[in-house]
């Protein structure tokens, strides 16, 4: 365990992996203002829909998250450069974990992956050559880092794609039931548009979706097959961020490669004057280890769990949603719902449709409709909102949804009030319908 852990390795890896990181969190900071992605999601809706549980957690009134993600751009610079490192990586992690848990309606894996990875960063020693604060200090300057640091990063992307891979097996994927649907909206593509719609095109994609996650990690940890493994990685990355748009996670998973090169390979092309002068091979044991291994293990413990979580709830994922957050479920589902809402009024009896329309923006109410978190939030809103008006209301919805191009079925109880009953994190809601058999098949033409 100490030779695992503590053996001192080549830090080339590291370095090269935070400014790469470090470029991309500044593009992530800077770019969701000039995309329009702050405006969207964080200063145009009424209201987001946050983490149950963390409703402290508001967007800044008016402009205020502009200078909020300037200011994460700013320190995502930083961290390129290796400035006060320690200090910027953990105000951006805990700017970042903020913004993630301030709102759903844009929620995204890779979000949540880049937050995993700045806590994690945090932690490394990440700043210790090629950077201005090796250059302030040198006495911080070190070629080298314990290998613990080396086999954190690689077993998390393995957690991430390992599951990531096994998600992928179920019938709407592997009769290429999503691919297809997922390219169906590429057709306006220039150049590609077409060729995306055919039929071998969507079994390359399903089946190559499911071995390149399951297998990258071994392929690239393997000297014989990593240059391939490599490319093959670049090749579908790009692939992705071509079709997908799904801003920096491709090219961060690109730079996911410094940790699986050697630092001979890596200095050759990157830092060709680097002079290394430390005990390869060295074993230095700290005297925190019982503590970092108490804490490594732990946040194994926690990254393998959550993903398995779903299985311990009634029904099937796919229809409740329950437990599909932060567990690697990428890529596997298209869900369209039809939402009516109705208020009663507590004291006439008196039922009416309400017009939840005016209190969302077009994107929270796509999501909203088929989401029974969203709803049961909702819900609470409605209620807030008419208590404030001096009336007690109950609320009542009835939603139909749909799953990859399928029927449409209905999702919630319509008899219940969903302003009145609680939330639960670790159990099934038994206001969610039970999910229909074949649910998810299309309807046939007739």
């Amino acid at each position: 365990m100490d030779k695992l852990l503590f053996k001192h390795i080549d830090n080339t890896g590291l370095v090269l992996w935070r400014v790469v990181f470090g470029f991309l969190i500044a593009v992530e900071g800077f770019g969701a203002i000039a995309t329009g992605w702050v405006k969207r999601t964080l200063i145009d809706p009424e209201f987001t829909f946050n983490f149950i549980g963390f409703e402290f957690l508001q967007p800044l009134p008016g402009n205020g998250m502009y200078f909020y993600f300037a200011l994460m751009g700013i320190f995502g610079v930083c961290v390129m450069l290796g400035y006060r490192y320690r200090f910027t990586m953990a105000a951006y992690a805990i700017m970042w974990t903020s913004v993630y848990l301030m709102q759903k309606t844009s929620y995204n894996n890779h979000y949540y992956l880049m937050m995993l990875l700045c806590w994690v960063m945090v932690f490394l020693p990440a700043n210790r050559w090629f950077s201005l604060d090796a250059k302030r200090n040198p006495s911080l300057k070190s070629p080298s880092m314990p290998q613990w640091v080396k086999v954190k990063v690689i077993l998390l992307i393995g957690i991430v794609y390992t599951y990531a891979s096994i998600a992928k097996i179920y019938p709407d994927w592997l009769n290429t039931t999503v691919p297809a649907y997922f390219m169906s909206g590429k057709k306006h593509f220039w150049l590609i548009g077409e060729f995306l719609q055919q039929d071998w095109v969507h079994w390359c994609i399903a089946y190559f979706g499911i071995f390149f996650d399951l297998l990258i990690v071994p392929l690239l940890l393997w000297k014989r097959t990593r240059v391939v493994a490599f490319w093959i990685s670049v090749f579908f990355h790009l692939f992705n961020s071509a079709v997908f748009h799904i801003g920096i996670f491709p090219y961060m998973s690109i730079a996911f490669s410094f940790f699986f090169f050697s630092s001979e390979t890596l200095q050759r092309w990157f830092l060709r004057k680097r002079n290394l002068i430390y005990n390869k091979g060295e074993i230095i044991v700290p005297a925190y280890k019982p503590v970092l291994i108490s804490l490594l293990s732990a946040f194994f413990l926690v990254q393998i769990a959550l993903p398995l979580r779903h299985w311990f709830f009634k029904d099937d994922v796919l229809w409740t949603e329950e437990a599909h957050r932060l567990s690697w479920r990428m890529m596997l589902r298209s869900k369209r719902g039809m939402l009516t809402v109705w208020v009663e009024d507590k004291e006439t009896k008196k039922r009416e449709r309400y017009d939840y329309g005016e209190m969302l923006s077009p994107k929270q109410s796509r999501n909203v409709r088929a989401k029974p978190d969203l709803l049961w939030q909702l819900a609470q809103r409605i209620k807030e909102r008419e208590a404030k008006k001096g009336r007690d209301v109950g609320v009542f919805m009835d939603v139909k949804v749909s799953i990859n191009g399928g029927e449409f079925h209905r999702l919630i109880d319509f008899k219940t009030n969903l302003a009145e009953v609680e939330w639960s994190h670790f159990s099934h809601h038994d206001w969610i319908l039970p999910s229909p058999e074949d649910y998810h098949k299309k309807e046939e033409l007739k």
